[in-house]
Formats: structure tokens, C-alpha cells, sequence
């Protein structure tokens, strides 16, 4: 008997099963998200994890630590991921303002008028989001549209008019809502969500310019009694982003399911975003809760609103820097050839 020919073989084999059982192992990769497991957006991004690990059969896992568990910092996250320290991460533009201010600048309110011209402008606010985040060794495989929600003025007073809120202290969410509404007379601070609650209970505020599709789950119609209409929400969407590090790790049969994955999540939820039924059954839930539907701003209003927002939003691409200014001017003409 040829012994060393056998252990050749024998030798081989081994080799071969080693190399299928390793094939077979499940790989995990870490994801962060900073949203509460309570919201919308964090059960569409489970779904996708689930949905990964149902293509792969189990050969591939993605981790989701749901509320900032990881105890990453949303400021810190591109240095994170191109550094490759956490595998992926939900990725929101405006969080990014201090290492990629141009990210900051791409969608702001006041941008839209109309829900449905959201979906319009999707691709090309897709587009400047991927290829700032690839600067970062970051590439996107999909994500979350977030649901185009009505935004409101609710107020303590029946107010629906830009004239009636000069003089009146009104709450936002962001800088360059400040600056739109103080080009309008009107006096804007910027008060996190957890506190406007209080703010208005208070008097520190008189008005919340707010989401008013879920108004409700903060309570704001204990404090404010009366809401009007004043535009769909510009909702940035959420990107699934995952570094190159870690994607250089998968197979290329695994890379084609997290793509798959992550684009139906992102056609299911696009699909999903605009939604007059939904937006009409939350007027109706606020109108049960003791809230008094005042008529919306008038055109005039919401024209001088967009029109000091674009102001506001100029100034801010500007002070983003060269690139901040051609997201900007991009977006622009993909608003000037909106469907009427």
C-alpha cells in the first residue's frame, strides 16, 4: 500500500471539508442605531436584518444595537466606520455637520410643497448622500424613506397665520428653521423634543412647529390646544451604511443579498412614504384628543415661507463650504423640474 499517496488524499479531503465548513459559518456584523425600538424606522431596519439573514440562510447576521446601545456618539460615526470599529450604521446627513457639512445642507424645509414631490427628489438626494459617504470609506446598501408627515404650528392660541405668530415665541427643531422664521419677523428657538413638552407647559414657548402625525405620542395636545397646516415634512432618509472594512470581509454571494435586502427595504418603505390615508386618520385621532383643526396657512404664507427658507438654506450651503454650495445648487434644479 502507497502511504504517503494516501495521506495525500486524506490530507486534501480534510482540506476540502475545513474549507466548506468554513463557508458554512455564520458571520456577524455589528450595526448601530441611535432609534428607539419604538419607532417605525428601527422595525423597518430590523426587517432588513431579519430579511439578510433569511437570504443568506443563515450565513450572515447583522447585530442591530437599537437606541445608541453601542454608546457610539452620531457625531463621531464616519471617523467610526472608516476607522472600521463598528461594521455598519443607520447614517442621517444632518448629524454630520462638524466632519461633512455638506451633508448637512442637502434637504431642508420649506423644499417641498407638495408629498408627493419628495419622491421626485429622492434620487438625486440619494445620489449626493452615497457619494459623500463613499469619501468615508462608507458604502450604502439601501435604507429607510422616512413617512412624509404633515408639519404643523400648534399653538396655546388660535394661530394660522405667519402675521399672527409675530410676536409669539415659537419652538423648532433645527438652526436653519431659526433663521427662516426670524427672516419672517417671527421670534424661533431651537428646543430639543424632549423639553417642548415643557416649554409650552411653561411659557417659555407659546408655539411648537412640529410633526403633526405624531404629535400625539409627546403629548402636545395637553399643551397646545390648536394646530394649522403648513407643509409636508422634508423627511431626510435614512442610508444603511456599511464600511469598507467590513465589506471587503463578505463574500461576493453575501455582498449581492445585503444589496437586495437593503433595496427593498428601500422601495417597500419609498412606496409607503407618501400616504393621504394615514396623514387624514391622524387629523382625526388629534381632533379626538380635544385639538382644534384651524384652516391651514394660506398659500400667501406658505410662498413667503419658502421663500425666506431658501434664503436661510443658501446661507447655510454657503458656510458648508465649495461642496455644501454644489449640493445645494444640485438639489435646486431637481426642484425646478418638479411636476406641477
Amino acid at each position: 500500500m502507497n502511504f504517503p499517496k494516501l495521506s495525500k488524499v486524506l490530507v486534501g479531503a480534510a482540506m476540502a471539508l475545513t474549507s466548506v465548513f468554513a463557508s458554512a459559518q455564520t458571520i456577524e456584523l455589528k450595526m448601530h442605531s441611535q432609534i428607539a425600538e419604538s419607532r417605525p424606522e428601527a422595525k423597518y431596519l430590523q426587517a432588513f436584518a431579519d430579511d439578510v439573514a433569511k437570504r443568506s440562510d443563515g450565513r450572515l447576521k447583522i447585530n442591530v444595537f437599537h437606541a445608541g446601545s453601542l454608546g457610539l456618539k452620531d457625531a463621531d460615526l464616519l471617523r467610526i466606520l472608516q476607522a472600521g470599529a463598528v461594521d455598519m450604521a443607520m447614517l442621517y446627513g444632518e448629524y454630520f455637520t462638524r466632519d461633512a457639512p455638506e451633508l448637512g445642507v442637502v434637504y431642508v424645509q420649506g423644499a417641498i410643497r407638495k408629498p408627493e414631490h419628495h419622491l421626485e427628489l429622492l434620487p438625486t438626494m440619494r445620489s449626493i448622500y452615497e457619494e459623500g459617504y463613499q469619501k468615508w470609506n462608507i458604502r450604502t446598501v439601501g435604507g429607510v424613506v422616512s413617512p412624509v408627515f404633515n408639519v404643523g404650528v400648534h399653538c396655546k392660541e388660535p394661530i394660522g397665520t405667519l402675521d399672527g405668530l409675530k410676536g409669539k415665541k415659537l419652538r423648532v427643531w433645527a438652526a436653519h428653521l431659526v433663521n427662516t422664521f426670524q427672516n419672517l419677523d417671527v421670534a424661533a428657538q431651537v428646543i430639543p423634543q424632549n423639553s417642548m413638552y415643557m416649554a409650552l407647559q411653561t411659557g417659555v414657548v407659546d408655539c411648537a412647529y412640529y410633526l403633526s402625525t405624531v404629535a400625539k405620542t409627546v403629548s402636545l395636545h395637553e399643551v397646545a390646544k390648536y394646530e394649522a397646516y403648513l407643509h409636508p415634512w422634508a423627511a431626510v432618509p435614512w442610508m444603511f451604511g456599511i464600511s469598507d472594512k467590513a465589506w471587503s470581509r463578505l463574500p461576493q454571494d453575501l455582498q449581492a443579498i445585503v444589496k437586495e435586502a437593503g433595496e427593498a427595504m428601500w422601495e417597500k418603505t419609498r412606496v409607503a412614504s407618501v400616504d393621504p390615508a394615514r396623514e387624514q386618520a391622524a387629523i382625526e385621532e388629534r381632533k379626538a384628543l380635544g385639538i382644534t383643526m384651524l384652516d391651514p396657512f394660506s398659500e400667501a404664507d406658505v410662498s413667503r415661507f419658502v421663500a425666506s427658507s431658501e434664503k436661510a438654506w443658501a446661507a447655510l450651503a454657503e458656510s458648508a463650504g465649495p461642496k455644501g454650495v454644489e449640493n445645494y445648487h444640485r438639489m435646486k434644479e431637481a426642484i425646478a423640474k418638479l411636476t406641477p
